[in-house]
């Protein structure tokens, strides 16, 4: 089912690049609630960690495959860019809210997915996850649904430090 998940995960993220630029995930290792991954594009390598929500809300809705990803482009000069991925259409204009240990990152949406709207505040967020416990990411769907999910940050720290030399 992970395996499923993660390699949904990276169809999204290779949604706007060639896919014959890039090959299936390797998987790293797994670090608690977080796993380590590479994959080659073009050149270049990607590398991130990704986790699933351990709560989600309302349970009575179809939320579909849910992660939260933390990226490394070193060909393209990215470097640990947070973003949440949704299994459904969120809200045209709608903002995703990230809350650790009570500070809270906005992001902003397009389609299925919210990147961080300030990208100063990136190493925050990504500090943030590493000294936090648990994390909640809340949006709303297209259909105006309001969602919540969980997220344990037990393993970020070690799975970030596994991805850092990316090259």
């Amino acid at each position: 089912m992970f395996a499923r998940q993660i390699a949904i995960a990276l169809s999204l993220m290779l949604a706007g690049t060639s896919i014959a630029a890039a090959q299936a995930p390797n998987r790293i290792q797994q670090f608690k609630a977080w796993g380590a991954y590479s994959y080659k594009q073009g050149n270049g390598t990607v590398c991130y960690v990704l986790s699933v929500p351990t709560t989600k809300e309302p349970a009575s809705v179809d939320h579909g495959d849910i992660f939260f990803i933390v990226s490394q482009r070193p060909g393209q000069n990215i470097s640990y860019e947070p973003q949440a991925m949704m299994g459904y259409t969120l809200q045209a204009n709608s903002k995703v809210t990230v809350t650790i240990d009570g500070k809270n990152f906005v992001m902003f949406t397009k389609d299925k997915a919210a990147w961080v709207e300030n990208a100063a505040e990136e190493p925050a967020l990504v500090a943030a996850m590493k000294t936090g416990t648990n994390m909640s990411v809340s949006a709303v769907s297209g259909r105006g649904t309001k969602t919540s999910y969980a997220y344990s940050l037990a393993g970020i720290s070690a799975a970030l430090k596994q991805v850092e030399s990316c090259k």
